[in-house]
């Protein structure tokens, strides 16, 4: 983490606060640096919760609820209002639940993240969960197989596998080695894992290079063993998850 972009970052959030009337609870790296797999001209991409001082959600006009700001080679920093983020959560959007487990925080209120966190293990659909990894690693390993898109495929595979050892969680880690620890996957997948981690953390290209056969196994075998995300119904109960979202929402509001 190059110490003159943060500060450019922690600026930038700041500025946002004043120009949006905004309150920022949250905000960390998402992208390949918080995955656990990042080379060294990887991007900074920094995403963020706000939330609108109480009489602007009583509007009849209502707001964007995403602030952007200008995309450049170095910056990608946007954020989503609280309510789509909680109206996310409550739907088991993976991304918006990824958000709260980033080990790389610009500015956090610990409260708000352990809040928030609770309410999506205790709503959080897991069907809906383990068809996102389920898919998003499908749809990637029909690209044509390089060491580059690897990691691509295999953080949503490690994801399952966390979610197969953990039958009663419904939000798994960011990062890929955390991921790979916690989802008790052998010794010898982990540390070729570790090893590819290494090769992209100091080359800008890897290349076309097959990856390892034991990492192609594993992925295999994780989404064999995830289709059953397919075919399971929702298990929450609407109305509950709803109430429990409108009271973490509303008790946000100042």
């Amino acid at each position: 983490m190059d110490p003159l972009v943060v500060a450019e970052i922690d600026r930038r959030l700041a500025a946002i606060e004043h120009d949006h009337d905004v309150r920022i609870p949250w905000a960390i790296e998402s992208g390949s640096r918080a995955w656990g797999f990042p080379s060294p001209d990887s991007d900074y991409d920094c995403r963020f919760l706000f939330v609108r001082p109480r009489d602007r959600y009583l509007s009849l006009w209502p707001e964007r609820d995403v602030i952007e700001t200008p995309l450049d080679n170095t910056f990608d920093v946007n954020g989503w209002d609280l309510a789509k983020s909680v109206r996310l959560v409550a739907k088991g959007n993976a991304t918006a639940i990824e958000w709260l487990r980033s080990p790389i925080v610009y500015t956090g209120d610990a409260a708000f993240r352990d809040g928030l966190l609770e309410l999506a293990n205790g709503i959080a659909e897991r069907s809906a969960i383990g068809r996102h990894y389920l898919h998003v690693a499908t749809r990637q390993r029909a690209n044509a197989p390089t060491l580059k898109r690897l990691f691509y495929v295999l953080r949503p595979a490690a994801a399952l596998r966390w979610l197969d050892t953990h039958p009663t969680c419904a939000v798994p880690p960011m990062d890929l080695p955390t991921l790979l620890e916690e989802g008790d996957v052998d010794a010898v997948t982990q540390d070729a894992a570790q090893e590819v981690i290494a090769l992209k953390s100091h080359t800008r290209e890897l290349g076309s290079g097959t990856p390892p056969g034991i990492l192609e196994r594993f992925v295999a075998r994780e989404l064999e063993r995830a289709e059953h995300f397919e075919s399971m119904p929702p298990t929450g109960d609407t109305s509950r998850s709803r109430a429990l979202a409108d009271e973490f929402f509303r008790s946000q509001l100042s």
